[in-house]
């Protein structure tokens, strides 16, 4: 086995970022189809920038009045979804109560159709992608170290904003870890970067320093950080402006 040493990086946004919003609410309104009609076909995709939220997709339905049901419900679904992440105004990155919804429902071709049902009850592709991933025994829910830490840190900072332990967090963030492999062991932890949105006018410092007490020092085991360990908290310097008020959110790209 090759045991030369490699980095190996993977980043982790938060609920309150811009493409996972649109995730959120594109899943949101795929459960609601499915929670009334388990066999729909449903392709959603959500944009959010600034102070719109714009809703689209093809799906199709068993019974027809479904359609309508949800394509109805669909602005009320995403500003829930806006208020469940934690947005409140926009200053916080966007208005859940006052931003403009755009929903536009079309029926799925009749010849994308053709393509995935097909005959004998076989199922087809309705699109296609490329990825990677694996299982291990890294980590307890069998996935490679530095996702399953990156996934860990942006929801603890989501947790100890929505509980009040540190209330001046908002909603859009980001982590990235590096982790130093010897062949395929973990050999320790080299860098972590916390990118989080925040109140105006703290202090960077302050914030590193209570970022380091409630979500690295409990999280990001010191035994596991090598010697050159680097923790970078909003490198790129103050994150006061987020959500979608800050930066374009769209459906699939943070798979």
């Amino acid at each position: 086995m090759n045991n030369r040493r490699h980095l190996f990086t993977s980043e982790s946004v938060g609920e309150g970022h811009p493409d996972k919003i649109a995730d959120q609410i594109s899943d949101a309104i795929l459960d609601a189809f499915l929670t009334e009609e388990p066999e729909a076909k449903v392709a959603c995709e959500t944009f959010v920038a600034d102070n719109l939220v714009v809703i689209a997709g093809e799906f199709k339905t068993a019974r027809k009045a479904l359609f309508s049901e949800i394509e109805s419900r669909a602005e009320a679904i995403a500003r829930q979804v806006l208020r469940d992440i934690g947005y409140r105004d926009a200053e916080t990155g966007i208005d859940p109560n006052t931003c403009e919804v755009q929903v536009r429902f079309n029926h799925q071709s009749i010849q994308i159709n053709k393509g995935i049902t097909l005959t004998g009850g076989d199922i087809g592709a309705g699109d296609q992608g490329l990825m990677f991933g694996y299982a291990c025994d890294e980590t307890p829910d069998l996935m490679p170290y530095p996702i399953w830490l990156s996934h860990r840190l942006v929801k603890q900072l989501a947790e100890l904003r929505k509980t009040g332990v540190l209330p001046w967090l908002r909603p859009d963030a980001k982590s990235q870890v590096t982790v130093a492999y010897e062949g395929q062991r973990v050999a320790g932890i080299e860098n972590v970067v916390i990118s989080t949105q925040i109140e105006r006018d703290l202090d960077p410092a302050w914030v590193t320093q209570e970022i380091t007490r409630a979500i690295i020092d409990p999280l990001v085991p010191v035994a596991l950080r090598t010697p050159s360990f680097k923790l970078w908290v909003n490198p790129a310097g103050p994150f006061e402006i987020g959500g979608p008020n800050g930066d374009t959110g769209l459906t699939g790209r943070k798979i």
